[in-house]
């Protein structure tokens, strides 16, 4: 990606659709003012200029940081790429049905996309995050149930 695009590349759209890519959120801290990052895992396209990710706890730092000031970025470290993508978080939900934690829902209305890798380099291989808990089967069912939560139509709505 050598110049900034406004919306999901037929590439970056199908990465989002068939793999988890490993995510920095980028916020700006609410009290401080300085810059955050916090990883995310859970990054779904929903079309060409949006996209949504869940948030654990309506009143964690990283959800006060963006209901405190909206503009946020987002860093994919996907396979020969890492996009840097630029917009405004929207809260959506503020409770996903089906899912025994309280977590939130934010879709990422996208601004602009840029490279972050510049000088001809590229990202060799996938990167890979390692779940440290100590039932697997237990991580992998609460994964399996926020994925299908906002993906579904079951979400408790912001009026």
């Amino acid at each position: 990606m050598s110049e900034s695009v406004t919306v999901l590349t037929d590439e970056l759209l199908y990465g989002l659709a068939i793999a988890v890519p490993n995510v920095l959120l980028h916020t700006t801290d609410a009290n401080s003012g300085d810059p955050t990052s916090s990883i995310k895992s859970r990054v779904h396209a929903v079309n060409r200029s949006t996209q949504r990710y869940v948030i654990l706890e309506r009143r964690s730092s990283l959800m006060m940081n963006m209901a405190s000031m909206s503009d946020v970025s987002m860093t994919l470290f996907a396979p020969g790429t890492v996009p840097t993508i630029y917009g405004t978080a929207m809260l959506v939900s503020d409770a996903l049905l089906e899912v025994p934690f309280k977590l939130v829902r934010f879709d990422h209305e996208i601004a602009y996309i840029g490279d972050a890798i510049s000088g001809g380099a590229c990202l060799s291989g996938a990167s890979e995050v390692e779940k440290r808990m100590m039932i697997e089967q237990a991580a992998d069912k609460l994964d399996g149930q926020v994925f299908a939560a906002y993906l579904e139509k079951s979400l408790v709505t912001i009026h």
